[in-house]
């Protein structure tokens, strides 16, 4: 398959170094010029990976990969001089899945590159018969691929937002605590706070949105949030 790479790097010198090194080996590459409308052009192009610097044009890094995973879930490699712990933390926590410090040597690049196409797309990939599925009056969770499928549509949800669904359906109709969702969302890695808790909420329920099911997730005041199966009965 000819994957498509997104290089999303203000340097134009680094970018043109990226994009014909890994166009050698057979990948398609797409360089953004426009760093305003970066998301845009993700959507646009629709690519297999991304390759993005932290400190761009306007926005830097962190926020471009929150909105690049507010649509998607491709792999996303940083690519930055900043070498800090905690850029590294930001990094994957802001939804990263590596992170390359600068300078870097190409064949590490490319490694890293096949290695997340593999895991995502390939060998390493799970095959449909293994995918470990979720079905609720007909709205399919695909906890292998974080998506979520409707009839005819699907969507892609973060991390967060997957465990945030798969929590709250475990107990559809019942209301789940706030203390329980955020249990559900720590690791040992990252802290969730209830501020972090509620921003995912709400895009979770943007997603249900995409599908056209609404007021599936509902608040309850004090307590914490029920899952209705408002989608029920529109199968078609």
């Amino acid at each position: 398959m000819n994957y498509r790479i997104m290089i999303i790097e203000d340097d134009d010198k680094i970018a043109g170094i990226l994009a014909d090194f890994v166009e050698r080996y057979g990948y398609e590459t797409i360089r953004v010029l426009d760093f305003s409308a970066i998301k845009e052009q993700f959507i646009q192009h629709k690519p297999d990976l991304v390759l993005l610097d932290i400190n761009l044009p306007r926005f830097d890094g962190f926020y471009w990969c929150r909105q690049i995973r507010l649509v998607s879930n491709v792999p996303i490699l940083f690519i930055s001089a900043r070498t800090g712990e905690m850029d590294q933390v930001m990094a994957i926590e802001h939804g990263g899945d590596d992170y390359i410090a600068k300078p870097f040597h190409l064949e590490v690049v490319l490694a890293k590159i096949k290695g997340a196409l593999r895991r995502a797309y390939g060998e390493y990939s799970v095959p449909a018969e293994h995918r470990d599925l979720l079905e609720l009056h007909g709205l399919t969770l695909d906890r292998t691929r974080n998506t979520l499928i409707w009839q005819d549509s699907q969507v892609e949800l973060t991390h967060k937002e997957c465990l945030l669904y798969d929590t709250m359906a475990r107990r559809l109709g019942h209301i789940v605590s706030r203390e329980q969702l955020l249990e559900a969302l720590w690791d040992d890695v990252h802290f969730v706070d209830d501020n972090t808790l509620t921003v995912n909420v709400t895009r979770l329920r943007k997603k249900l949105e995409q599908l056209g099911i609404v007021e599936a997730v509902e608040t309850v005041r004090g307590s914490g949030y029920r899952l209705n199966p408002s989608w029920a009965g529109r199968q078609p």
